[in-house]
């Protein structure tokens, strides 16, 4: 009997293959990166603002479906540097793009590409990753001659294999983004277990949250010069938690700006940082802010790594 006729109905079904792998988010700053990461989440984890390079630490967020483990890496905006921190920042998100399984490379669909887009996409091209998606961010607010005009720009910078027009604020083609890279993923074991969302401490994300309020409401003035380290973060009996954060700046008159007339723009970050807190930890929150002078912290490379923005060297 021929086999196109024999009896399969025993045949063991193949079991699915199950993927797991890191990919890596790159593009200029305010390319759309950290908010394309929370809308694949489902929530805000990652910080964003108005301001280019708010991204300062590489976060690695877990997303599991049945039949894959996607690791997404949110890393700073690829830059010229022009100090210390800025060169830091430009050797995280390169180690992440030089490791990673997979790479999405974003660009704004509102903003001409430029010379800036030409550099990331030539580390782009020479990355060892096996897939290498382009994706066109901002979708919601560029016109469809535009969003076709950055596509056209966007794919002669580099090779690509797939290419995604995205809407994170809108959730257009966020789910396609997930399921897109993860079928592209290598066949392996999850790297994170299931109940992982984020790989920061609970200290990163509160000095990140505070920091993100300051770059919102200081962004005409001074933010670049803003570091947040959280110091102590305890829980109380009664179930609140007692934090204690401080606020570098560079000079004695950004601190004045910092501090606000009469306190005021310290007391404003605290209460809108304090919400989202309260929300990450699940409890009422004591927050108590410092703001300390430390001058040209962002030329030194102890001050930026106790900070905990320049490359994790374990």
């Amino acid at each position: 009997m021929s086999d196109k006729y024999a009896d399969r109905s025993a045949a063991p079904a193949e079991a699915p293959t199950f993927r797991s792998g890191f990919v890596a988010l790159v593009g200029r700053p305010n390319a759309g990166k950290s908010t394309l990461l929370n809308a694949c989440m489902g929530e805000k984890v990652a910080i964003t603002s108005p301001v280019a390079q708010t991204t300062r630490r590489r976060m690695r967020a877990v997303i599991n479906t049945p039949l894959s483990q996607l690791v997404i890496i949110d890393t700073p905006g690829l830059h010229k540097p022009k100090d210390a921190l800025g060169s830091e920042l430009n050797r995280a998100a390169l180690a992440e793009l030089a490791d990673a399984d997979a790479v999405a490379f974003l660009v704004d669909a509102t903003k001409p590409v430029g010379r800036g887009d030409e550099w990331v996409a030539r580390h782009v091209d020479r990355a060892d990753a096996d897939y290498k998606l382009l994706v066109l961010t901002k979708a919601d607010i560029a016109g469809p001659e535009q969003v076709a005009a950055q596509l056209e720009a966007a794919r002669a910078l580099a090779r690509f294999d797939d290419e995604l027009v995205v809407s994170a604020t809108e959730g257009f083609n966020v789910d396609a983004f997930v399921g897109l890279v993860s079928e592209h993923l290598p066949e392996g074991p999850k790297w994170f277990p299931d109940d992982m969302d984020v790989d920061a401490t609970p200290e990163d994300l509160v000095a990140e949250f505070v920091r993100e309020k300051l770059f919102l409401h200081l962004r005409q003035e001074l933010p670049h010069s803003v570091g947040v380290l959280c110091e102590e973060l305890e829980y109380a009996d009664d179930g609140h938690a007692s934090i204690s954060a401080t606020i570098l700046v560079e000079r004695d008159g950004q601190k004045g700006i910092v501090l606000g007339r009469g306190g005021q723009m310290i007391k404003r970050v605290g209460i809108e940082a304090r919400r989202d807190i309260e929300r990450l930890l699940g409890c009422k929150v004591f927050l108590d802010l410092t703001v300390r002078v430390a001058p040209q912290w962002r030329r030194d490379q102890r001050e930026i790594r106790r900070l905990g923005y320049g490359l994790d060297e374990g």
